[in-house]
């Protein structure tokens, strides 16, 4: 994208365009239009499909007129508003700070972790090799108000050989595509390479937090990290968005794993921390499925605390590789999903309209599969849970308490 095509795009009368047509089907613009406003529409359409994707990703990016998008790609790897308040919320919490003074964040993208950042610190260095991507976010801080970013087009590398000056924290989202972009998850194989700019960082700053895909393992991230000090995962309406890794310079002991719940408004549901030799000390009780099901929260399950979340509320589990936990009278504040057991063996004829709610774990068949086996269709308020015990296999019908 050209200097030229961003102001274009950023016109009066293109914006107006954007807006009018927002909701209507892009597919069928563009077989009308090849050219408008002096732009390829092709472009024009891209900016409506991002702007549908921004409404729930980045609010405050889709209440302000003028706004330009980058490619799908880049939106996608964006953090969420949430998300981003949520990592700025937390760090505030972590250093005891009201704000920070001078912030970095390397991998600057699209711009959403910045702009929340940019919002709790005195001065933020946004870092990003790409010049369109560079010149968008400015274009779209300067909009939006954001006067206390220094746009530095280049990569980290550079920024981090020419920089001498100490931050209080450096922000580092590592692109999770190799040069044919391909999806890869090793932190090794993401750019930049997080490990071997480690000492740099410590540098320029005694703080690094660090975003890692959601897939990766816990265990793998340790062993390629040094300095890790805790470990936090966030999700949000249920599901994992987020693994982040806090750094800290100098630092040596066991790190702790925090779990965040939040709801689709960003308020924390649930929260849960610990660390891995609680977890491998923890034992658990195995014990067949009693009148309520509990399934952890999709933070508890990336984290790995199967044992201790059992042993913390006193539930036993139903098999060494089922994460379903049972007892005879019912928790209300367990983070996570409640199920009653209506039935214990699954019955069809109580099932109305053959409308259910299907999930499988550690069970032989997918959920789709035992929906088409059962000849069940999604809805209603019924359940229908397959997992493996110590014994045997279940299927049974429940309904959902929280």
């Amino acid at each position: 994208m050209s200097t030229a095509e961003l102001e274009k795009l950023s016109s009066k009368e293109v914006q107006e365009y954007i807006l009018t047509h927002e909701k209507d089907d892009v597919l069928k613009l563009l077989l009308h239009k090849r050219e408008i406003f002096g732009l390829p529409f092709a472009s024009v359409a891209d900016q409506i499909i991002a702007r549908k994707k921004i409404f729930s990703k980045a609010p405050s990016f889709y209440k302000e007129s003028g706004i330009v998008y980058p490619s799908a790609l880049n939106l996608e790897q964006s953090s969420s508003e949430t998300t981003a308040k949520f990592k700025v919320e937390f760090l505030l919490k972590e250093f005891n700070r009201k704000n920070f003074g001078k912030v970095a964040d390397i991998t600057g993208g699209f711009g959403i972790d910045s702009y929340v950042l940019s919002q709790a610190s005195t001065n933020l260095d946004f870092v990003e090799p790409n010049a369109t991507l560079t010149a968008i976010v400015k274009h779209n801080f300067d909009i939006l108000g954001i006067q206390n970013v220094v746009y530095h087009c280049s990569k980290v590398e550079d920024f981090l050989n020419a920089s001498s000056r100490k931050v209080d924290l450096v922000l580092v989202d590592p692109s999770r595509r190799d040069i044919r972009s391909k999806k890869v998850f090793r932190l090794s194989d993401c750019q930049p390479d997080i490990k071997s700019l480690l000492p740099k960082l410590f540098n320029i700053t005694n703080r690094v937090l660090l975003k890692v895909s959601p897939l990766l393992d816990l265990q793998l991230g340790l062993n390629e990290l040094e300095h890790v000090k805790k470990i936090i995962v966030v999700s949000v309406a249920n599901e994992c968005k987020e693994l982040l890794f806090l750094l800290q310079d100098n630092f040596s002991g066991e790190p702790s794993i925090e779990t965040y719940s939040l709801d689709k408004q960003g308020r924390v549901v649930h929260s849960f921390c610990f660390t891995i030799g609680a977890e491998k000390t923890a034992h658990s009780d195995f014990g067949d499925p009693q009148l309520y099901l509990y399934e952890p929260n999709a933070s508890i399950l990336k984290s790995g605390a199967f044992k201790l979340i059992g042993e913390k509320f006193s539930l036993r589990k139903l098999h060494p590789n089922t994460h379903l936990y049972t007892s005879s009278v019912v928790l209300k504040k367990f983070p996570g999903r409640v199920f009653k057991i209506e039935e214990l063996a699954f019955n069809r004829s109580n099932i109305p309209e053959r409308k259910a709610n299907v999930i499988t774990r550690n069970y032989p068949l997918t959920a789709e599969q035992l929906k088409k086996i059962l000849k069940l269709e999604d809805g209603g308020e019924n359940y229908v849970i397959g997992f493996s015990g110590m014994k045997k296999k279940f299927i049974v019908r429940a309904t959902r308490l929280e």
